[in-house]
């Protein structure tokens, strides 16, 4: 038996698996590095491995609102964002909203009582401050633009808190 030809076909080799490299993100004002499936949402890394879980988890498409963040600044949806595309970006969770004091929309929620279950009102507010950085004094129709959902309909509540918050934010301009 001869030797095959040095061309001849040789067996097949898997290369050894590689792992992604790890994804660099901001949290909160702190550097973490997702080394996981970069197709993970970001809110399965926001409340499974880091546990943050102001950030709630409503329909996994996009479509309530509960699950939003800041990615810089602006309001985002962490059950469709990837950790791919959150990579070196800052997220802001409503943990990380409020530095030594409530930030004005936290403050203007109390002082409207808009909470009644709760589950949504992370997301709520967390759009509510994009708004209010887009839009320093929203009318009714800007407020009206916010889509997150409430099942509770605290939406009149919700509407005066955003308006509220804006004065607070105006005047600690002043």
């Amino acid at each position: 038996m001869s030797n095959p030809p040095e061309h001849a076909a040789q067996p097949a080799k898997h290369p050894p698996a590689r792992l992604p490299a790890p994804l660099p993100v901001s949290i909160n004002g702190k550097p973490y590095f997702h080394e996981g499936d970069p197709a993970m949402p970001l809110l399965w890394f926001l409340r499974d491995i880091l546990r943050l879980t102001g950030t709630k988890y409503g329909c996994g498409i996009g479509a309530c609102g509960a699950c939003t963040v800041l990615l810089d600044g602006k309001a985002t949806r962490s059950c469709t964002t990837t950790m791919q595309a959150a990579a070196n970006h800052k997220i802001t969770t409503i943990e990380g909203l409020a530095t030594n004091a409530l930030h004005p929309v936290q403050q203007a929620w109390i002082e409207e009582d808009v909470v009644q279950c709760g589950y949504c009102q992370a997301g709520q507010i967390m759009a509510a401050v994009d708004l209010l950085q887009r839009k320093p004094k929203p009318n009714d129709d800007d407020i009206a633009g916010i889509d997150n959902l409430c099942r509770c309909g605290t939406y009149p509540r919700i509407r005066r808190a955003i308006q509220r918050a804006a004065e607070l934010i105006q005047g600690a301009k002043k």
